[in-house]
């Protein structure tokens, strides 16, 4: 298990022990796209999953943490929601399905570049014609890197997501900075296209 996932699998275990299961602001920018059959690719606690099947859709939800995984697997079970919730490497996960709608929130700067890029090509490739893609990454200018592994992460250039997404609507793109202990700096895109 690599540092960032241990370092979100301890996150979540508190996320759960406490009862923390709202949608963060990335998770709600998305919500309204969500329809048909939806792939989550790093779906953390499942969150966004979970409300997209209480909408009707159908989830595939991924992501490499244990404890979320499992979490995520049992409130499906519980409430009968359409979610298969599995544990994946998603550095080298490959996708066999087209999804009406993919989102990936805050994984693929966990991702060395190119590694990075490539699951974004092949995220880009599953969204059927007509559907949505919502992506959300850190940018340079980002300052608090405590959760990352060396050398093993991507901060994309500032204008990356937008030129990656040429040739298809583009609905929305939204540059957002967080504060982070010891006055350090979270940059995020969230950007969300429509595939013509």
């Amino acid at each position: 298990m690599t540092t960032s996932v241990e370092f979100f699998d301890r996150q979540f275990q508190r996320q759960v022990d406490a009862g923390e299961i709202e949608l963060n602001p990335f998770e709600l920018a998305a919500l309204p796209y969500l329809r048909g059959r939806v792939l989550d690719f790093g779906c953390g606690l499942g969150n966004l999953a979970i409300t997209a099947a209480r909408r009707g859709c159908s989830v595939v939800a991924l992501d490499a943490s244990h404890t979320a995984i499992e979490h995520l697997r049992q409130v499906a079970s519980r409430d009968a929601l359409p979610i298969e919730a599995h544990e994946a490497d998603l550095r080298n996960h490959r996708l066999t399905e087209d999804f009406d709608t993919i989102v990936s929130i805050g994984l693929l700067m966990f991702f060395d570049c190119p590694i990075a890029l490539h699951q974004l090509a092949q995220l880009q490739s599953r969204v059927r014609p007509g559907g949505t893609a919502v992506v959300n990454v850190l940018v340079e200018g980002t300052t608090y890197l405590d959760m990352f592994d060396e050398p093993g992460h991507c901060l994309f250039a500032r204008d990356e997501l937008p030129k990656r997404f040429a040739g298809w609507d583009v609905l929305s793109c939204e540059y957002q900075d967080f504060t982070a202990p010891l006055n350090r700096i979270k940059s995020f895109v969230t950007l969300i296209a429509r595939k013509l």
